[in-house]
């Protein structure tokens, strides 16, 4: 079972619902995890501006931060706490001003967000070339299966 705990801290509109981001997110995880737990945040440019200058150190608000769970050594032992798979932060206005530049409706620009998240928190990442193509794909794979067109396609 995939469990995923919402918590809302934007005052932007509109917001997916539960069941959407719960979806996406079980889509997103179905062929890797059997059981996981995950946290997704909705946050507002403020705070995604301080996380971001945090822990990545740019000064600006972005889509989505992911933070895999690392296991304390002294808890490795404890069953539950293997099914943590960490947190997302996604920025709504950030997202909803990057699905109005892309052409893209907001529903399917937020589940490739969510999706592109819950790769980062596998431990798929974009930096290389050949690790990007490969993280693309498997983006493309999982939106299919939401009948969600190609993310990467430019369209005018």
């Amino acid at each position: 079972m995939i469990d995923v705990d919402i918590q809302l801290a934007s005052e932007h509109a509109p917001i997916p619902s539960d069941e959407q981001l719960i979806l996406w997110a079980q889509t997103a995880l179905a062929d890797f995890k059997q059981d996981a737990e995950l946290s997704i945040r909705l946050v507002d440019n403020e705070e995604s501006q301080q996380l971001n200058s945090e822990y990545r150190g740019k000064d600006k608000p972005t889509n989505v931060l992911s933070f895999p769970f690392e296991i304390p050594p002294e808890l490795a032992d404890i069953e539950e706490i293997g099914h943590l798979i960490g947190d997302l932060v996604i920025c709504v206005p950030v997202v909803a001003a990057e699905a109005h530049l892309q052409n893209k409706t907001f529903s399917d620009h937020f589940a490739h967000m969510v999706t592109h998240g819950c790769l980062h928190l596998l431990g798929y990442d974009h930096i290389k070339d050949e690790d990007a193509e490969i993280m693309e794909n498997l983006e493309r794979q999982i939106l299919a299966r939401l009948e969600i067109a190609d993310p990467y396609l430019i369209t005018d």
